[in-house]
């Protein structure tokens, strides 16, 4: 996401930080880079000339021009006005009162509806939401099956129409029942179309109105570029929405559809959709995802991430155990597996300052291919090792690697590499309980 403008945005101000002073020559040329970053990366053309002509109008003034550090105030006001692009410095959250609150989910076939359903039904239940998923794509029996598939997934319970029920029937029972059984949140998964036409416009207006829904939300592919700005306004204009979800975000390299959606539609995103798991839906932070693009990484998201997956008494053990130098592959397995629950490497160094810079040196370095595989195969090696030779991996000889090799389908200089990288891990965590020691109190 945002791989290609971020990596432009970068080149320009690397040549800004290089001048001692600026002047008004060479912040437009450098306003006119941003602008071409801007429409390469499938930003809207207005929106990437109003952007470029509220910063370069910042710009030229005496506070940039006479700064100490000129460079690092253009990037400053460049991050500003792309805070307030992507809709001001806060999260936005949808006003779930009173109870039981109805939030209706909309858009276009293959935009990910059904699976964001799910996603923010676990969302919300680990919030300490009581959540009732409901199927209303009556014409699609696909759609329900899966929605009642994700829901059981989830731990959530889901409501299907039945033969023959109109949705405005089914939208009445399902608020009936969420009030006998004491629901938060009712959530429409709504039925959708290859394009936008009235019967759809109909068929939602009537369900908004039978139960009153306040929250309506559309999903919507960031992966189609431009279109998605068109398919949000027609959406916006139609029902009123009160928030946008951008899926596919992680498909699309360009990320030209955030930073025009919210500027052409005043429709603040809401939620961004960055994988296939049910845990892959974030909120969208307009200050954090500013700060990504522009190269600085984003290290409160990643302090949340780490927060959410990480088991404090397996740390605490394993701090135990780097203190004696007594690490081993099954400690090895069990960081693999924290890595994972965070999410897929890629996103993770995203989240990093100069993340793009790293993925592009890994990537040169031919290490950067697949984060996921290589994860799977070190776990793979592992699993396929018994206890002891997880305890005492020095105990490894040709023909236990050969043995691993074949258990785990992969080759014995797969093996070699696994030990070498834990090896590294050991000493690192040595030197480290070194440390501990030497700056304890005595």
């Amino acid at each position: 996401m945002f791989d290609s403008l971020t990596s432009s945005l970068e080149s320009v101000f690397k040549k800004l930080r290089g001048y001692g002073r600026l002047s008004e020559a060479n912040i437009r040329d450098a306003m006119r880079e941003v602008r071409m970053a801007l429409l390469e990366a499938d930003v809207n053309y207005e929106v990437a000339r109003d952007f470029v002509a509220r910063v370069s109008e910042q710009c030229v003034g005496e506070e940039v021009l006479h700064s100490i550090t000129p460079g690092q105030q253009v990037v400053k006001r460049v991050h500003d006005e792309l805070v307030t692009l992507l809709g001001g410095p806060k999260n936005r959250r949808l006003e779930l009162n009173p109870l039981p609150a109805p939030v209706m989910l909309v858009g276009l076939h293959g935009s990910g509806k059904t699976t964001t359903a799910a996603k923010l039904a676990s969302l919300w239940k680990k919030d300490g939401k009581n959540v009732l998923l409901v199927g209303a794509d009556i014409r699609r029996p696909a759609a329900v099956e899966q929605l009642g598939v994700l829901a059981k997934q989830v731990g959530v319970d889901m409501l299907a129409p039945e033969q023959g029920e109109t949705v405005p029937a089914l939208g009445r029972r399902a608020l009936d029942r969420a009030q006998l059984t004491g629901r938060d949140v009712v959530l429409f998964d709504t039925g959708g179309r290859f394009q936008i036409d009235e019967e759809l416009v109909q068929e939602l207006r009537e369900l908004r109105e039978t139960v009153k829904c306040r929250n309506t939300v559309l999903v919507v592919d960031a992966a189609i570029g431009q279109e998605s700005v068109h398919v949000a306004e027609v959406f916006h204009k139609a029902l009123d929405l009160r928030g946008l979800i951008l899926t596919k975000l992680d498909g699309d390299a360009r990320g030209g559809a955030a930073l025009s959606i919210q500027a052409v539609t005043g429709c603040p995103i809401l939620y961004t959709g960055v994988g296939e798991k049910i845990s892959e839906l974030e909120p969208f932070y307009p200050d954090r995802m500013a700060s990504r693009i522009l190269g600085m990484g984003d290290i409160i998201s990643l302090v949340e991430k780490a927060q959410e997956s990480v088991d404090l008494a397996q740390i605490a053990g394993m701090e135990q155990k780097i203190r004696k130098n007594r690490l081993d592959l099954e400690d090895f397995l069990g960081q693999l597996t924290m890595l994972k629950k965070m999410g897929s490497m890629e996103s993770l160094i995203e989240m990093m300052p100069m993340g793009g810079q790293v993925k592009a040196k890994l990537r040169e370095a031919g290490k950067g291919q697949d984060f996921a595989k290589s994860t799977k195969r070190a776990e793979a090696i592992i699993q396929s090792m018994t206890l002891r030779e997880r305890r005492r991996p020095e105990i490894l000889n040709a023909s236990r690697k050969r043995r691993i090799a074949a258990g785990s389908g992969t080759q014995v200089q797969d093996v070699n590499e696994l030990l070498r990288q834990f090896d590294q891990t050991r000493q690192m965590a040595k030197r480290m309980g070194g440390m501990q020691k030497r700056l304890r109190p005595r």
